[in-house]
């Protein structure tokens, strides 16, 4: 998709105004998603993926935002950003050092589930669901992409509530994170249920921080059999934060 990628500063709120990267550009990559699908090229198959393609094309508008916020370590295993008290030994340990923050959220965009719904067909709804997550990845990408540009950060790396076993950042704590970005149901059409999971499903949020080394919340994540492990599990890591 090409077009050009929209910025928009909402009115002024309490703190710094939230950033939002609106149209964000993408482009999809048929021979990577066949493959990824196992989808014979000029097969039935390839072409209803094609027809999905060209509606995410025609229909699809990830964005992403991002607030400035501050830290402020407190006792024990908590730490207060932008006024808002977070407690998570992981997250308070890994901004010890850290004065200032990004929380973000990124989204497919809640245009990709206006324009299909489930209709029970496996096949064709997971072939959109993985559409869907590319159109995250874009809007990811530019996301960071601003940062780099706008903020000149050098190396950065994040964490996401809910991510790694359940005490390393626990998912309630979202509710706090997405007061921090403000209204995202109307910047960014992307709700938080009760039970804190995002709406569309393929949305991400965290904070970005500065931090020589990467952080991977799947290092502290003992589910051997987790789809989406980007990282060995690290027992010498988990026994430093939890005090061995």
């Amino acid at each position: 998709m090409s077009g050009k990628d929209l910025v928009k500063e909402p009115a002024p709120r309490a703190g710094p105004a939230p950033r939002l990267l609106e149209a964000v550009p993408f482009s999809l990559d048929r021979a990577s998603l066949m493959d990824r699908l196992r989808v014979e090229p000029a097969s039935d198959d390839a072409r209803q993926l094609e027809a999905l393609c060209a509606l995410a094309e025609a229909s699809a508008r990830p964005k992403a935002m991002y607030v400035e916020a501050y830290v402020e370590p407190l006792e024990g295993d908590s730490v207060r950003i932008g006024g808002l008290v977070f407690t998570s030994r992981t997250l308070r340990r890994n901004l010890a050092s850290v004065g200032r923050v990004f929380p973000f959220v990124a989204t497919c965009g809640r245009e990709t589930d206006e324009v299909f719904r489930a209709d029970g067909d496996f096949t064709r709804d997971f072939w959109w669901d993985t559409i869907k997550a590319d159109l995250l990845s874009a809007a990811t990408r530019r996301l960071h992409e601003d940062m780099r540009n706008r903020l000149s950060l050098g190396h950065t790396t994040s964490m996401s509530p809910g991510s790694g076993d359940v005490n390393v950042w626990p998912i309630e704590q979202q509710g706090l994170l997405f007061r921090l970005l403000g209204d995202t149901e109307c910047l960014l059409g992307v709700r938080l249920t009760e039970s804190f999971l995002m709406i569309p499903n393929k949305t991400v949020s965290g904070i970005v921080y500065q931090a020589e080394k990467d952080f991977r919340t799947c290092r502290l994540c003992h589910r051997e059999k987790c789809p989406n492990r980007a990282a060995p599990f690290d027992q010498a890591l988990w026994d430093s934060i939890q005090g061995h």
